[in-house]
């Protein structure tokens, strides 16, 4: 019988450390209250998971065989900054050619996803009342836009 020689980790052994080509950065106006603060967040990563395929890993299982929703496959920057840092970062996004997440202070106040995408419909782009943009793209490029954003406390 032979020995299998591949390394795989077990589930109670962390794996080596995973580099990512790619940044995935949520970023906040820095006037919101926590629960908006929440709420957006949780909207802006739906849109980002499913922005691609491959972006969500696989299901999560317990010791018990309990099986549990596989969530996104790498971590997540949450940064903070004013409207101006919010609507330069999604112009620079765009301008690159990245997909942008964005979630506008009318959507407090909306019920449904069909009356969410009408809220935004209604607004030009550049008059968008951003509260909150996600982006996953290239770490450098992402970095540039980000530009001007700090890291939420």
């Amino acid at each position: 019988m032979h020995e299998n020689t591949s390394e795989s980790p077990s589930p109670t052994e962390p794996a080596a450390p995973v580099r990512f080509d790619t940044k995935v950065v949520v970023v906040l106006r820095e006037d919101l209250k926590p629960w908006q603060e929440l709420n957006v967040t949780a909207f802006l990563m739906s849109g980002i998971a499913t922005s691609e395929a491959g972006l969500v890993g696989e299901d999560y299982r317990d010791a018990d065989g309990q099986n549990y929703l596989p969530m996104l496959r790498q971590p997540v920057l949450v940064m903070t900054g004013g409207a101006e840092v919010l609507a330069k970062a999604r112009e620079k996004a765009l301008g690159r050619g990245m997909s942008v997440a964005i979630y506008t202070e009318e959507l407090f106040s909306t019920g449904h996803d069909a009356a969410n995408r009408a809220a935004v419909a209604a607004v030009p782009a550049d008059e968008l009342n951003l509260v909150g943009i996600a982006l996953r793209g290239p770490k450098n490029a992402v970095d540039r836009v980000v530009k001007g954003a700090r890291m939420h406390e």
